[in-house]
């Protein structure tokens, strides 16, 4: 990749909360952005950590244990392994930090999003 990328024109052209749109990849790193509202479905990735690094709004990344809360510039890795479901009242845009295989079927996404599209 030798163009910059806009963060913001990236997260405008999203149509569906909680789905990703690969910006760049670095050393073997996905960056990655994402909007979302709502939350997604409790999961988690076996096989690396996830980072997520807050742009605009406020999100909370639901640990087994507590609640990490986030807002705009704060950063949260989850350790691989560790079961979490990301969540906003409100709608939060965010990067995330990955290998190629962050999001599976099984998680990372809500229930209604499963066919595609946003919550009602």
């Amino acid at each position: 990749m030798d163009d910059k990328v806009s963060f913001t024109d990236a997260l405008d052209g999203l149509t569906e909360f909680w789905s990703q749109r690969v910006l760049a990849e670095a050393n073997g790193t996905l960056i990655k952005v994402a909007k979302g509202t709502g939350s997604t479905r409790w999961h988690s990735h076996d096989d690396q950590d996830e980072t997520f690094i807050v742009i605009d709004g406020d999100l909370t990344v639901q640990l087994r244990d507590r609640d990490v809360v986030m807002s705009a510039g704060d950063v949260f890795v989850v350790p691989r392994g560790v079961e979490h479901c990301p969540m906003s009242a409100t709608e939060a845009r965010f990067i995330i930090l990955g290998t190629s295989v962050t999001s599976n079927a099984a998680g990372g996404k809500p229930d209604w999003s499963m066919g595609g599209g946003n919550p009602a």
